[in-house]
């Protein structure tokens, strides 16, 4: 590590990003008259090109099946789940739709391996762990960074969500070890498609949303799709809104079968509350009540991305394939938080929390893949670079909030006028050179390598470190039978750090079972891991104040099905088992478990469609259980989150041929448990409550 001064400013750091984006905007789009070109000139040789289609979920109907054959979510070589040597979960849009997920947080809840919802009904983030960990996301592919801390992502953009569970340096870069989730983003289709919905519920809820597309040019060379979403609605708590304007516009030409340029703008903008502030731990109250501050209790959301994606096909098996991205956020929080309680006098502490944070990142790969076959040996290679941009300002404001009686809440106003604010400024580039090679024997044997090495550099404020990390993945899988696979990997992740501290780093080995029935649509999977991960620096979820840890070492099981088992029937269902323990002689928390990791968690979820008589359209009942054992809220393992078990419900009734009628239920029963809660300061945070949904929708 090599530690520095620097004395960089804003104005050198834009200039150098814009020109960053230009030349390799310039260079992509120069690329491809050269590469159509090329195209058109062999079209005359003996060669013959193969057409290839050009899918990010490798070919699946995420819209018409839960159940997915190929993906992503291991590396940039896509490939079939089957053979893949990881445990990969794919939430399809279809399964999204069916479950009426409007979060990420709720689209991931019935997955194994996953926890959810231990931070009650708080709105800021999407709160999740794989693994044990935070993940990282990716969208096609392209870093975007810690759910902790980001933006909550809108899943109505996305054709599906691809998780890996444990390591993925080795294929995407920079992440944390317990796992990761690709985004795919929805593209144009070469075909004429579409949808209109409106849903109405709970807490005042409005929402219309579309998505539809066709082709542009009779030759369908030139396509576009359009996706949007416009809500209205207040949350749980006093003081609240749920408010969202969401766009999305695509186009896709293909002037070859064996070119394709996409390119992608989407905006998000979100107007909503950071959550309830807590509650007193001695007493039952309403999730309404609200003790923070009406005139300080927003959370604020603006982000713009333009995403361009360009795949030629040379023939021969040699594909060029390339994505860029450039996004810039706006995010602003504020809230007053309980920090104390009395309960003498049922009166409350409480201090103000408030951020207001902006970030612009650019992001560009590009790879080469080689196909080739060896009388029984079939071989892919890819190779491939990325260049990573990342720059946020952060105003950060912490103080104290007058008190407050919870029995007769007096509300005084937010920070006083002139209030400090602390400013950080951070920096991350990363630029990285990367390797997949597959060798599959037979079509039975599959073994598959990942090397990596990411340059980065880092700035925070007027400090500076660089580091050099190289990473690998090896994995190997069997086909027993053409139905039934074993698999065993090995791999290594390094997540950045702050600056002055090195790089979090771990390492897992894991060895499975999946199983695709020929008979019916379907995926299970078992497997075994052993995940530890070193240098670790854990964050109070409310200050974020930081904790070391040495090393913590996470093993478990993981159960997973997902089955098409009739044309009627539909099945999910998970079940995790892990054993963490906190590895540092001789310190306070050795033999701790690490916090938000239960010891069991387990989900099903179905459906049975009834079919129409003529009298009547089809019609579907759902019901879904998700079950989560005890688990600690603190890293001293002295306060903890309740076990629970919640319900989901779901009817779907087809009124015509393209037109249905959907009622959706989130936590059937209104169970109410403490999902986070603090001893020391005597506060607490409920789970969410029950929702309710009704959707009528028109597609054509």
């Amino acid at each position: 590590m090599n530690s520095k001064r620097t004395g960089r400013t804003k104005r050198r750091i834009l200039t150098r990003r814009v020109n960053t984006v230009l030349l390799s905007c310039t260079a992509i789009i120069a690329l491809t008259p050269g590469l159509v070109v090329a195209q058109e000139a062999d079209s005359g040789s003996t060669t013959v090109l193969q057409t290839i289609t050009v899918q990010g979920n490798g070919g699946d109907d995420d819209s018409k099946t839960i159940v997915a054959n190929r993906t992503t979510g291991a590396g940039k070589l896509p490939g079939e789940v089957l053979t893949t040597p990881a445990s990969v979960s794919v939430v399809t849009a279809k399964e999204i739709q069916e479950r009426g997920a409007t979060s990420v947080e709720q689209v991931v809840q019935y997955t194994a391996g996953v926890v959810t919802d231990f931070y009650g009904a708080d709105d800021r983030f999407d709160y999740f762990d794989i693994r044990g960990f935070t993940p990282y996301t990716y969208r096609d592919g392209l870093a975007i960074g810690r759910t902790f801390g980001g933006v909550k992502e809108e899943p109505y953009a996305y054709e599906r969500l691809e998780v890996l569970k444990g390591v993925s340096s080795a294929g995407f870069g920079v992440a944390e070890p317990g796992g990761s989730v690709n985004y795919v983003s929805k593209t144009p289709k070469s075909e004429r498609f579409g949808e209109v919905y409106t849903t109405g519920g709970s807490y005042a809820h409005k929402e219309v949303g579309f998505d539809f597309g066709d082709n542009i040019t009779q030759d369908d060379t030139l396509s576009y799709r359009l996706t949007g979403k416009l809500q209205r609605a207040d949350a749980e708590y006093d003081f609240s809104r749920d408010d969202e304007n969401f766009f999305m516009g695509g186009l896709t030409w293909r002037p070859t079968d064996a070119t394709s340029l996409t390119f992608v703008y989407d905006h998000l903008d979100k107007k909503g509350v950071p959550g309830s502030g807590g509650y007193p731990l001695e007493g039952d109250f309403d999730r309404s009540a609200f003790f923070g501050e009406p005139d300080y209790y927003f959370n604020n959301v603006n982000r713009n991305s333009y995403s361009l994606m360009f795949d030629h096909d040379f023939g021969n098996g040699l594909t060029f394939g390339s994505k860029a991205r450039y996004s810039s956020s706006q995010v602003n929080a504020a809230s007053a938080y309980l920090l104390a309680t009395d309960n003498a006098t049922n009166t409350a502490t409480r201090y103000f929390y408030g951020s207001n944070k902006s970030y612009d990142q650019f992001i560009v790969d590009a790879n080469l893949t080689y196909e080739a076959n060896f009388d029984s040996v079939d071989s892919r290679t890819l190779v491939g670079v990325e260049y990573n941009d990342y720059q946020s300002d952060n105003y950060t404001l912490y103080t104290d909030a007058a008190p407050i009686n919870w029995l007769n809440p007096i509300y005084s106003g937010g920070p006083a006028a002139g209030t400090a604010l602390s400013l950080e400024t951070d920096e991350q580039t990363t630029k990285a050179l990367y390797l997949q090679e597959e060798l599959t024997f037979a079509d039975r044997l599959t073994v598959s390598l990942g090397l990596r090495n990411d340059w980065l550099d880092l700035t925070s404020g007027t400090t500076s470190d660089d580091h050099s990390e190289f990473t690998k993945r090896i994995g190997a899988s069997y086909k027993i039978t053409p139905e039934l696979a074993a698999f065993a990997s090995y791999g290594e992740s390094v997540a950045p750090p702050t600056t002055g501290a090195e790089p979090t780093t771990g390492k897992q080995y894991e060895v499975g079972l999946k199983y695709k029935p020929d008979a019916f649509p379907a995926l299970f999977t078992a497997s075994f891991y052993d995940l530890t991960k070193e240098n670790i620096t854990t964050y109070d979820y409310v200050t974020y104040l930081p904790t070391t840890v040495a090393k913590v070492r996470n093993r478990g099981i993981e159960l997973e099905a997902k089955a098409e088992v009739t044309d009627n029937i539909n099945l999910i269902a998970a079940y995790s088992y892990i054993d963490s323990k906190i590895d540092e002689p001789g310190g306070d928390n050795d033999g701790n478990r690490l916090m938000r990791v239960p010891e069991h968690v387990a989900s099903v979820w179905g459906t049975y469609t009834l079919q129409g008589d003529g009298a009547r359209g089809d019609m579907t009942f759902g019901l879904g259980a998700r079950y989560m054992g005890e688990y600690f809220t603190n890293i001293e393992n002295t306060t903890y989150g309740e076990e629970s078990i919640l319900f989901d419900a779901a009817f779907t009734y087809k009124v015509r041929e393209n037109t249905t009628f959907q009622l959706n239920v989130s936590n059937l029963f209104d169970e109410k448990h403490i999902a986070q809660r603090d001893d020391a300061a005597g506060v607490k945070f409920y789970n969410a409550g029950r929702t309710i949904m009704a959707t009528l929708r028109q597609s054509w």
